[in-house]
């Protein structure tokens, strides 16, 4: 697609704006209410794994768009049961029920990462995508404006309270009522015969036999270990630390990858996807030893270095993946292309790296006393080393081993972008 109207992108990029706010709002201080709870550490892992499980179902979402329905009316469908189960949670206290309507709500969000990235895609060019999905960024940092008007407006802390819960609901219902103005993205494969690998949302896999493809989706994987205890744990460092405001300190780094995520098409234009994807996990490395340094010299403004290069990993590591994943599929298989490998980054991976996180924080944490005086005392400067060196490993993996070629003229979806 060459150019798109100024109407189009205005509301692809509502709609970006919108579908990361409604989960920003609530997700990051997430792990700081499920303290106030007092959940155990497993219990806390599960509830913090709902949206990796609900990553398991963006395959099948997205072969629904692909074969069934037009991707806008899906977007709707899930953003206003997703609102339901919101209000539902901010109800419950029981860590059973909390988790399940969790795990259920974000099985209707978490494909939409991949159905909005393919709504945006249809209808731009790919190489002019981040400069739409910049505004999921902008959406975020907005996320952090509901504790501030409610600290000022109403004397009020909601960071560690079911408030950001109903937040998100109300930001969720808005988010389907603009999706039904979206364009039109009908299902490119509708009509064509389905088989049980269709139905399961499994044709994507065949990507897998490209061994660039493939290369790709193993370190994507691995790279959500290192990544997840920042993800889902940071909040949990924030609070003790004394820091106020968790949502809008972890929001500065968001606030950064506004400006980042311009700078994505640059990258991959001048340096290939390869180099663009390096310097992301460069930025990875650098935020554990960020954090791993602040404590060890007792210099908490290294703290915000980790959080500022948030945006260079995001947009230049995973928005640069996106990009070259398009560029390898099929039309027919771009919405579950797009649905794998969220389901392999932010399902599966954050998955295992949130228990390996759980894990690693309940091997250095001490609780001194019992009950409601029950002090934590945590030893951050272990648990950051093990990222720290699982980050340059991966690192040194991406240049050794992710050697993909320009694509010929004329070869379009079935060749990858330049990576050298």
């Amino acid at each position: 697609m060459a150019s798109m109207s100024m109407s189009v992108r205005i509301r692809l990029s509502i709609m970006m704006f919108l579908q990361f706010m409604l989960f920003a709002v609530w997700w990051q201080q997430l792990a700081a209410y499920l303290d106030a709870l007092s959940l155990s550490g497993f219990q806390k892992s599960l509830a913090l794994n709902s949206m990796a499980l609900g990553c398991l179902a963006s395959p099948l979402v997205g072969m629904i768009a692909d074969r069934y329905f037009a991707s806008q009316k899906v977007l709707a469908a899930l953003n206003l049961i997703g609102a339901v189960l919101l209000v539902a949670a901010s109800q419950v206290t029981s860590p059973l029920a909390l988790t399940a309507l969790l795990i259920l709500q974000q099985l209707c969000y978490m494909p939409t990462w991949g159905l909005t990235s393919a709504i945006a895609m249809s209808h731009s060019p790919s190489d002019k995508f981040p400069q739409i999905r910049v505004f999921g960024s902008i959406g975020w940092v907005a996320s952090g404006l509901f504790s501030i008007v409610a600290y000022h407006m109403f004397a009020k802390e909601i960071d560690g309270t079911s408030i950001p819960l109903l937040c998100g609901a109300a930001s969720s219902l808005l988010a389907a009522v603009l999706a039904l103005t979206l364009p039109d993205t009908p299902p490119p494969a509708k009509g064509k015969k389905a088989s049980v690998v269709d139905a399961l949302g499994l044709r994507s896999f065949a990507l897998l036999k490209n061994v660039n493809f493939a290369i790709y989706v193993v370190l994507a994987f691995l790279v959500m270990i290192p990544f997840a205890i920042y993800w889902s744990f940071f909040s949990d460092f924030l609070k003790d630390k004394g820091f106020k405001f968790i949502t809008a300190t972890m929001n500065w780094g968001q606030a950064v990858e506004m400006f980042v995520m311009l700078l994505v098409p640059l990258a991959l234009a001048k340096l290939g996807v390869k180099w663009t994807m390096a310097i992301g996990l460069v930025a990875l490395l650098a935020r554990y030893v960020c954090f791993l340094a602040g404590g060890t010299y007792d210099q908490s403004w290294m703290y915000f270095g980790g959080i500022l290069v948030h945006g260079v990993i995001f947009g230049f590591f995973f928005v640069g993946g996106q990009v070259f994943v398009d560029k390898n599929a099929p039309p027919e298989l771009k919405a579950q292309a797009q649905g794998l490998i969220f389901l392999v980054t932010f399902g599966l991976g954050l998955l295992v790296g949130n228990f390996i996180s759980g894990a690693l924080i309940d091997a250095y944490t001490t609780t001194i006393g019992v009950g409601p005086l029950a002090v934590k005392h945590y030893e951050w400067a272990p648990i950051w080393t093990i990222p720290v060196i699982m980050s340059a490993v991966l690192l040194v993996a991406l240049v050794v081993f992710f050697r993909v070629k320009a694509p010929k003229e004329g070869e379009g979806g079935k060749a990858a972008v330049a990576a050298e």
